[in-house]
């Protein structure tokens, strides 16, 4: 097995770190960085508790192959917050009941801060539409989609 060395920005800092050619971007994060925020769910990219930013983008860790980072920026969950603070989409997960049990929590508020960064005015529509690639079994969304809709400024009377 070939090993290479990958060149990243992570969570704003720069990186290098030599991994097997077969490495997936998870086992990266979790097992080689201790970023161990982002969790494993499903495996097979369904179920979004692996989301994290590639270049802004929402992708499933699960499923990237850690030679697809060399030269990009990774954001995760704990990226998200800035200088120890959290941020407004953590605090209103927090204020608005956006989880219950927390496994999908991460995925869940990078999925979010995607969706606040590059669509600030989505409607309701627009962020369920957004979300649906984030599956979680215990809060029935609605705490969710408040906590998103505080944080837009919009309050939590959107999301009824």
């Amino acid at each position: 097995m070939s090993i290479h060395v990958l060149r990243f920005t992570l969570n704003g800092e720069s990186r290098q770190v030599a991994v097997p050619a077969d490495r997936i971007l998870l086992d990266l994060l979790r097992d080689d960085l201790g970023a161990t925020g982002t969790k494993e769910g499903c495996s097979i990219g369904v179920c979004g508790i692996c989301s994290v930013l590639l270049d802004d983008e929402v992708v499933s860790a699960c499923l990237v192959p850690a030679l697809f980072v060399d030269g990009r920026s990774v954001r995760t969950i704990e990226g998200i917050a800035k200088d120890g603070e959290l941020s407004a989409l953590q605090e209103a997960f927090i204020t608005q009941g956006g989880f219950q049990c927390g496994i999908c929590t991460p995925g869940q508020i990078v999925a979010a801060t995607a969706l606040l960064e590059q669509e600030p005015g989505a409607d309701e529509a627009v962020t369920r539409e957004w979300m649906k690639g984030n599956l979680c079994r215990c809060t029935g969304y609605l705490g969710i989609l408040r906590a998103i809709a505080t944080a837009r400024g919009s309050g939590p009377a959107e999301a009824r």
